[in-house]
């Protein structure tokens, strides 16, 4: 077989080593990129070329490109051959902080897990207009502080050893009690299980409840935390394409293998806020029973609907036990507190549990107690109400300094709920490099081609308004007036 000239010297596979074919070819191109043989711009072979060529499977080409992709050496769009990317120097990335270094030791998985497919430096980001974030200025310092004094003074019971590890009983029950009045949930305090995030959750099940090789399917454009942890897990994935009322019911019979998981995001469709209507959700729910399918439903922000009430969760409208109901306390209160929470199908209650356990995903108890208080003497829900308002008055101010600001530039929609928007790019600009420089100038939008899996991207940013004051708004409005016009 003939090797493409670009490979030339490249990849000669040694098929008498131990060392994994994918680590060579990943080996292989990135020193000949460090070396300049292989320089910006400069196109691969597709997986399928490249696995055709050299007689190996397909798997193993994706993984040697998937380790490229997570150092910044390559860029990958579907539909499209790897691309070399500019700047990328894996032997001389002191040049450029920005650049992910190569960390020794990683396997694969441990690579799929470390990288960010959000872009370069993500976890470090900061600055105003952050998507996710809460108001800080609105939380009740004073209230928390009290519970948390009282839960550290008078709570001296075997709680504070190694009982109840899936959680604080008295949390579980104000949980199942507030999910049940708010969300339609249908749980018992058992089938609650408290864990410190929704990423854990995330991670913990889709281990606990696949293998290696087994296929989800998510939303897609989609959270990008979904995609991690199911990458983490060794799962492919596949992207269930949404409009503006969320998943596609006709494309749950239509996309190759049946899934193990179905992630969803049904109360406001990440990133686009889409509220799914009943009439999907039931669709949804029957698919996943037929195709022996769990749904994890996360109910992001559902507690931000501004206008009207929530449809019910997919939860309380399953019958037979298809859905985990996932939430978070994250943006209702502060992500620092650290304190999430599943919903679990009886029979799963116990094991799951032992696996959250068994990860080392356990939360402080004074933490679940002081929340317990919280909830409890009714500072939760007037905390609720009172964020609800001031959010909506944020996000509505955000889009019409947008839609004044910028104009035809861009187009955008009034909030439904949520603590962010998501501005569609009426031009073609490259969202990253956008996002890049706005973070230069102390903003932290995200973008949003990121977000898409195998649909085409389109170019977007999606910026929070939960915690932006009106100086904060009218500042990073005219910063990205300013990045779009030098775009």
């Amino acid at each position: 077989m003939k090797v493409p000239k670009i490979l030339e010297g490249v990849c000669d596979l040694d098929r008498s080593t131990v060392v994994p074919l994918s680590q060579q070819i990943y080996r292989a191109l990135r020193e000949a990129v460090g070396q300049g043989r292989l320089k910006a711009g400069m196109r691969l072979p597709s997986s399928r070329s490249f696995a055709h060529q050299h007689a190996i499977s397909r798997n193993t080409v994706n993984a040697a490109y998937e380790l490229l992709k997570a150092e910044g050496i390559v860029e990958i769009r579907p539909g499209a051959a790897p691309v070399i990317v500019e700047g990328a120097s894996p032997e001389g990335s002191k040049t450029d902080e920005n650049v992910p270094r190569p960390v020794r030791g990683l396997s694969v998985r441990g690579r799929k897990l470390a990288a960010n497919l959000r872009g370069d430096s993500w976890g470090q980001r900061h600055g105003a207009l952050q998507p996710g974030a809460p108001a800080l200025d609105a939380f009740p310092y004073e209230l928390w502080a009290r519970c948390l004094r009282r839960a550290a003074r008078t709570v001296q019971t075997p709680d504070l050893l190694y009982q109840n590890i899936s959680g604080y009983p008295p949390l579980k029950k104000v949980l199942a009690e507030y999910l049940a009045s708010e969300r339609g949930v249908r749980a018992v305090p058992d089938q609650v299980l408290i864990v410190p995030s929704m990423q854990a959750a995330l991670a913990g099940i889709s281990v606990a409840l696949s293998d290696p090789g087994d296929t989800a399917w998510i939303e897609d454009p989609g959270y990008m935390g979904a995609r991690t942890a199911f990458y983490g897990a060794g799962l492919n994935i596949k992207g269930l394409p949404v409009d503006e009322f969320g998943v596609l019911p006709e494309s749950l019979f239509n996309n190759g293998p049946s899934p193990r998981l179905i992630y969803v995001t049904p109360s406001h469709q990440y990133p686009f806020g889409a509220r799914m209507p009943l009439a999907r959700r039931l669709a949804l729910i029957d698919a996943a029973a037929q195709l022996g399918a769990t749904v994890l439903e996360d109910d992001y922000d559902s507690e931000f609907l501004f206008e009207g009430r929530p449809v019910a969760a997919l939860q309380g409208l399953a019958d037979a036990g298809e859905v985990i109901y996932m939430g978070t306390f994250s943006k209702s209160l502060l992500p620092g507190l650290r304190v999430s929470y599943v919903v679990v199908p009886k029979d799963l209650a116990d094991p799951l549990g032992s696996a959250f356990r068994n990860m080392g995903q356990l939360v402080n108890i004074h933490a679940q107690i002081a929340l317990t208080d919280f909830i409890d003497s009714g500072h939760y829900r007037a905390h609720l109400k009172k964020i609800r308002t001031l959010y909506q008055q944020r996000g509505m101010a955000l889009v019409g300094a947008l839609k004044d600001g910028l104009g035809n530039k861009i187009s955008v929609d009034p909030p439904m709920g949520n603590v962010q928007v998501t501005v569609r790019l009426n031009e073609d600009l490259q969202d990253l490099k956008i996002a890049r420089a706005m973070q230069a100038r102390g903003y932290s939008v995200s973008p949003l081609s990121v977000c898409y899996l195998d649909a085409p991207p389109k170019p977007g940013l999606i910026i929070g308004f939960a915690g932006a004051s009106d100086e904060q708004i009218k500042g990073g409005v005219s910063a990205l007036k300013e990045v779009l016009n030098s775009a």
